[in-house]
């Protein structure tokens, strides 16, 4: 069980700095001012979750997989 837990805990953990590592830094409270303002002076270049959501949908595919294969094992059991 606790290997289970720590195997979850390690996944999350990867994908949340996934995503962080890939995002940029916007103008605004906090910033240094060295971010790419645009040339008419509006937002910054927002992060490139785009390209990251097949990664994602891989992922949840997966999981609803192994989660209804075991709900049906569980029912062949009963």
């Amino acid at each position: 069980m606790k290997n289970n837990i720590f195997k979850f805990v390690m996944f999350a953990f990867i994908m949340a700095t996934n995503f962080s590592v890939f995002a940029q830094e916007q103008d605004g409270i906090g910033s240094t001012g060295t971010g790419n303002i645009g040339t008419e002076g509006g937002d910054g270049p927002v992060a490139p979750i785009n390209s990251k959501l097949i990664w994602l949908a891989i992922a949840g595919i997966t999981f609803a997989v192994f989660y209804f294969a075991n709900k049906q094992k569980q029912n062949k059991i009963a």
